[in-house]
């Protein structure tokens, strides 16, 4: 079946426009797969390609929407001015790029990524956006790919929320293909626990990430790899998580474990 990249645009025509290019931009779509066939078929690593890059940009989409919601304003309005639609158009485009450099290598992928989707944002955002509004979401874009990796830090809300997002995709789903090739490590085995993740309004804080697990080893993908991410992030105040141990026999370590 052929792969189809898709997120809601809602009445956002520009990000509909960008999306119709994506979906014809057959270099892209290759360099996803090569993305995978070196983090997957070389690394025995996780999904970097285009499942793990469409849900990214869907969850980044609804965590700005509902911060928007909150009368949080994206940072592409606060210092220059633009839209929250330009905001949406820079989270998806932080999304879809953010990973593109694992064609390269592991190692400093995201300086990589950012090198190799100038060249796509460009033509992406050409027609549609003036050559100043050009210069300032790419250098959004550009910013939030390489903050969404350690050690550096995100400096506006649209890189914060990528960083985020990209954490967040660890349902089971993502870890079996390195876990059936032999890959059995903290990494694998965590990242089997996670059952679902749930994205929903909070009471405490704008956001709440529930997250269901079926075993605590589910705890390492948390308190490893998402804690970090928003820590980070500049947005902690807007995110509570919670995760739940759903186990099926009756030895349980914890019960439940917050942020």
């Amino acid at each position: 079946m052929e792969y189809v990249f898709n997120v809601p645009y809602k009445n956002n025509i520009k990000l509909k426009n960008i999306i119709e290019k994506i979906k014809e931009n057959k270099k892209l779509l290759t360099y996803w797969k090569c993305s995978n066939v070196m983090a997957i078929d070389r690394m025995s690593y996780t999904d970097h390609g285009p499942t793990h890059v469409k849900i990214v940009a869907n969850l980044a989409l609804k965590f700005l929407r509902m911060l928007i919601n909150q009368n949080i304003k994206p940072s592409i309005v606060i210092n220059y001015g633009l839209k929250n639609e330009d905001a949406e158009v820079v989270v998806v485009l932080g999304s879809i790029f953010h990973d593109i450099g694992m064609i390269v290598n592991r190692e400093n992928h995201e300086k990589y990524s950012a090198c190799l989707a100038l060249e796509f944002i460009d033509n992406l955002l050409n027609t549609i956006y003036s050559e100043e509004e050009k210069a300032i979401i790419s250098s959004e874009v550009l910013h939030a790919i390489v903050a969404h990796e350690k050690p550096n830090k995100s400096l506006t809300v649209e890189a914060g929320i990528i960083g985020i997002a990209d954490a967040l995709d660890m349902e089971a789903g993502r870890a079996r293909i390195p876990f059936k090739s032999g890959k059995v490590d903290i990494h694998s085995i965590s990242a089997l626990s996670i059952d679902r993740v749930q994205i929903i309004e909070g009471i405490k804080k704008p956001i709440k990430i529930k997250i269901l697990m079926s075993d605590a080893a589910g705890i390492f993908q948390i308190d490893e790899l998402l804690k970090p991410r928003i820590e980070k992030s500049g947005l902690k105040k807007y995110f509570h998580v919670i995760a739940e141990v759903n186990c099926s026999n009756n030895k349980k370590i914890i019960d439940k474990f917050e942020i």
